[in-house]
């Protein structure tokens, strides 16, 4: 596997990013990722997974999201709808390449708003063939609600409101730490050290501000209408990204979809556990689906379940 930085810019500002690849030559089919929830680009979490996918032939790019890592940007903003800007961007940037096929790019979410961010891009971006999400978020406010009891929630959203007279009265909110005052961490996540070796590199000041995009955070409506392939990646009783989310992605997607539930283990755990396990199917995902339109399959099963598109390669 090659590995090469590369950038490109989002809506002005510079990003890093990680392009890895094949040692044969391309043109390469191609995987965007944006990180997930406060996550980098060279998270060693991420790199199993490109190994697989690039080991089967495809090329992955990975990149820090405007305000962090070594992207720029402003860095007191977590914005889902920069990111998603961002990764529209990312597929814009595999068009120009010469080693990418254009018309065969896929998208892989892992953790929390990386997953949600991955069924979001397919819902806007027809240039991206097929989705898969793992452990994802969608619906925003539901995510932050069940983090915190009930007294704790109603308090949440009055500090929001404070917030929001604070910023027109004096023309700056608060600062907090996302993940300890926006995203509330489980005692697993406290534990673990799956990603220890970015963790001390995120954003530890955002505007409260943020939070309330999160708020508004919905990638369940993008899935209801999508019809782009889909594979979501769930764990049973997960603590952290809510098993019901996944499940609602699955039910409410309209194209061709599959749902793998991970069983008897935990949010963090399950990236070691059933690695060797989801892995390949990740994989496979993507070789059925990301391919170049040489011929467009357009098939209608049921009215109402709506139009199913897929691609094929012409025979060499």
């Amino acid at each position: 596997m090659q590995t090469t930085a590369v950038e490109f810019y989002s809506e002005g500002d510079l990003l890093s990013a990680i392009w890895r690849t094949p040692d044969t030559a391309g043109p390469y089919r191609s995987i965007v990722q944006g990180p997930g929830w406060l996550g980098l680009k060279d998270a060693k979490l991420y790199v199993r997974y490109h190994e697989a996918l690039v080991a089967a032939g495809f090329a992955v790019l990975i990149f820090d999201y405007r305000g962090f890592g070594d992207s720029a940007g402003d860095r007191g903003i977590l914005s889902p709808s920069r990111q998603l800007q961002d990764l529209v961007n990312a597929v814009t940037y595999l068009t120009t390449r010469g080693d990418v096929i254009a018309d065969a790019i896929g998208v892989f979410g892992t953790g929390g708003t990386g997953g949600g961010n991955a069924v979001l891009l397919a819902g806007v971006d027809d240039r991206v063939k097929a989705a898969v999400s793992q452990v994802p978020v969608a619906d925003g406010t539901d995510w932050l609600h069940r983090m915190r009891q009930e007294h704790e929630w109603l308090a949440f959203l009055a500090s929001l409101e404070e917030d929001r007279k604070l910023r027109v009265t004096t023309g700056a909110g608060r600062l907090v730490h996302p993940r300890e005052e926006i995203m509330v961490p489980t005692p697993e996540r406290r534990a673990t050290t799956i990603k220890a070796d970015v963790d001390d590199r995120i954003p530890s000041a955002i505007s409260l501000a943020s939070a309330e995009e999160i708020l508004a955070y919905r990638p369940i409506d993008a899935a209801k209408g999508l019809t782009t392939p889909l594979m979501v990646i769930g764990v049973e009783g997960d603590a952290t990204t809510p098993t019901d989310h996944a499940e609602a992605l699955y039910a409410a997607a309209r194209g061709p979809k599959e749902l793998i539930m991970q069983r008897h283990t935990t949010h963090y755990a399950a990236y070691d556990r059933y690695w060797e396990q989801t892995t390949p199917r990740i994989v496979d995902w993507f070789d059925r689906y990301v391919r170049p339109a040489h011929v467009r399959i357009s098939t209608t099963l049921l009215p109402e379940a709506g139009e199913i598109r897929q691609n094929m390669e012409a025979p060499q």
